[in-house]
């Protein structure tokens, strides 16, 4: 797809969506496209309505050595026939959860500001089962206020990292800060069951290297909240640091927060 036909494809889109800044945001995309260095990245702009592709960026070759024309023409039946056999169930429990999560615990003007991860293996052009995380923020909506349309952007890493399957959902606060309103990690439990959402945005913050004021003014709660949330967190993981905290973190490769 060039960028004078992304106007015909989402005519309807943009006409009931009528935010002029989501056209301009998707040509900007696409546009953008030709000029990013090969990476380790590509990005898609899907349809889950009729289980299509609108438009894959050149990345997507380099990642996984796909024929881009298979890819357009058949769509995600696909890339999802690819995925490594051992994650098709998981897979599918965190879309569905991720969906009913969506539509039974989110309000209608929150599910405009979420954005969904998960990871699964896909056989790359070499016969190869790579790790990708994808991650998707939803650009339109359905009558019944379901994301149809979707930006996915898609992070490959090597085969010879393990990860468990996980989906989280997160949503762009007013502060401009991504909240976990939904975790559920599927193939194991790294992390306790107790570890409550508010305090798994505290942790991935504290990776970040943010201080609890900044973590407070992030989350627009208090520094002496924050505190207590991280004392809580050494105690439920019987750790003793938050040093030690980061330090395990960081060097578990399965663990998405």
């Amino acid at each position: 797809m060039v960028v004078k036909d992304i106007k015909s494809v989402y005519k309807d889109i943009f006409k009931s969506y009528d935010k002029p800044s989501l056209e301009e945001h998707i040509n900007k995309i696409i546009e953008l496209d030709a000029y990013l260095p090969y990476s380790s990245t590509f990005f898609c702009i899907t349809n889950t309505q009729n289980l299509t592709f609108e438009y894959i960026s050149k990345n997507m070759f380099s990642c996984l050595g796909l024929d881009m024309g298979i890819m357009k023409t058949q769509g995600m039946r696909y890339f999802w026939s690819r995925m490594h056999p051992d994650d098709v169930e998981y897979w599918l429990q965190a879309l569905n959860e991720l969906m009913n999560f969506t539509l039974n615990n989110l309000q209608v003007e929150d599910r405009h500001n979420m954005s969904y991860t998960w990871n699964y293996r896909i056989k790359n052009a070499k016969g190869v089962y790579v790790n990708v995380i994808q991650n998707t923020t939803p650009l339109e909506f359905d009558v019944n206020d379901k994301p149809i349309i979707g930006l996915a952007h898609y992070t490959v890493l090597d085969s010879k990292i393990h990860m468990q399957v996980s989906a989280t959902a997160k949503l762009l606060n007013a502060n401009k800060e991504y909240e976990t309103k939904y975790f559920n990690n599927f193939s194991q439990k790294l992390l306790s069951n107790g570890i409550s959402n508010r305090e798994r945005d505290i942790v991935r913050l504290l990776v970040l290297n943010y201080s609890s004021k900044d973590i407070a003014e992030k989350l627009n709660i208090s520094s002496n909240t924050v505190d207590t949330h991280r004392r809580n967190i050494l105690k439920k993981l019987n750790i003793s640091s938050t040093g030690e905290l980061i330090g395990m973190i960081k060097t578990n490769n399965s663990l998405v927060l």
